[in-house]
């Protein structure tokens, strides 16, 4: 009971003297209320990461137009932490960052943007680091005191543990700390997060980790049993089929991060990759090293009419309306009445694909303009139906208004 009241008392110093406290008129479920834009240097970098490149990404956000764009969220991933001190502390690793979380938070808040730390549910994280086990409510107030505002929260090294209690715990930890901090589950859909994550997260992997392929790839392993290794993105896309309906303002489904600009992927199936997550509705946390970003990667990064239909605030998650095999048509519903349609290619070759005004919501004699997001072009007007020749791994975007 003492210790219970030492640490309401802590919780409040901590929120007078931090300036973190939740207002009045802010709550758990006010936050994300659009799907989180950023970026995270997991896909990138993984362990190797700094304060001299997180300040230096923070710079390009705001001189490249990110920060215009819409993306807020600097965020690192593993390899920070290095250990905890004879109090249970969570200790940075000086050597990757020598002046401290706070004060990189503080510079990441200096340009007009937000901070993003991880963890894991477990005792260790997946790169061997501590993780927050047994020490959920000391890990989330020293976050807030650094001025954190999201928080990814991992699954490696969980045993047995319940998932949807070991979340729910950080979520409460979370908030008594006081501080408004966007809670991620990435506990990769293995517990179906879907089914209990809203209000408990604000956003929940659905998948394993995503990879900058098209479709991914299997390993074999010694038995000869195989086991699936990686998973490019239409594979993912595939797993997001069906899951609309728990998705929302507050509380999002996450197919996982963007490797738009990684690996091999061309610019058609770069192009597709961005496409689909912003009609999925699912956060936008960039993963390539923008500091090498080419001129085409940044047009797809920031094209402001894709990623409003991501930021629609009615919060609909996008559908599959039509599957031919190779060939689908995705629909989203937008909140002035209007859709965004993506015609998605996955053949070969280049192929014409049409969509339907019956099959987007809308009677066949209606007319309606037509905008293609990607050209940044008005195509005219057309009733009951549109096509349009959609490159072999590549989508047309269009903006159907009646």
């Amino acid at each position: 009971m003492k210790k219970c009241r030492e640490f309401v008392l802590m919780s409040f110093l901590l929120c007078l003297s931090s300036s973190t406290c939740l207002t009045a008129g802010e709550s758990w479920k006010d936050l994300a209320q659009r799907p989180p834009m950023g970026w995270n240097s997991w896909n990138t970098f993984r362990l190797e990461i700094n304060e001299n490149l997180v300040r230096g990404i923070a710079d390009l956000f705001v001189a490249r137009g990110f920060k215009d764009a819409g993306y807020e969220y600097i965020v690192i991933d593993d390899g920070w932490q290095i250990n905890r001190d004879a109090q249970g502390n969570i200790v940075v690793n000086k050597k990757k960052f020598p002046s401290g979380i706070k004060a990189l938070a503080d510079y990441v808040h200096s340009k007009g943007l937000k901070f993003g730390i991880y963890s894991d549910a477990g005792y260790k994280t997946c790169g061997g680091y501590p993780g927050s086990r047994g020490y959920e409510y000391q890990d989330a107030r020293q976050y807030a005191a650094w001025g954190v505002d999201y928080l990814k929260y991992d699954w490696c090294s969980t045993g047995n543990q319940s998932a949807p209690d070991c979340y729910r715990l950080m979520r409460d930890a979370l908030e008594k700390a006081g501080r408004p901090i966007v809670f991620s589950i990435c506990e990769w859909g293995t517990n179906k997060p879907w089914l209990w994550g809203k209000g408990v997260g604000h956003l929940w992997r659905t998948t394993f980790d995503i990879r900058p392929t098209w479709d991914g790839g299997r390993m074999v392993l010694s038995k000869g049993v195989q086991i699936e290794n990686f998973i490019g993105f239409t594979k993912i896309l595939d797993l997001q089929v069906g899951l609309e309906s728990y998705a929302g303002p507050g509380h999002w489904n996450d197919p996982d991060m963007l490797e738009v600009g990684n690996g091999e992927l061309t610019l058609d199936e770069n192009k597709a990759h961005f496409s689909l997550w912003c009609m999925l509705a699912a956060p936008l946390m960039l993963g390539n090293d923008i500091r090498k970003a080419t001129p085409e990667i940044m047009e797809i990064m920031v094209n402001k009419e894709v990623i409003a239909v991501n930021q629609d605030p009615l919060g609909k998650q996008g559908v599959k309306v039509r599957d031919d095999g190779d060939l689908e048509v995705w629909s989203k519903v937008l909140q002035d009445g209007s859709r965004a349609v993506v015609l998605f290619n996955r053949s070969d070759r280049e192929v014409n694909i049409g969509v339907l005004w019956t099959e987007i919501g809308y009677p066949e004699h209606v007319k309606a303009n037509i905008r293609d997001l990607w050209q940044k072009k008005d195509l005219g007007s057309s009733s009951g139906a549109y096509a349009a020749d959609v490159p072999s791994h590549g989508v047309v975007m269009l903006k159907i208004v009646p």
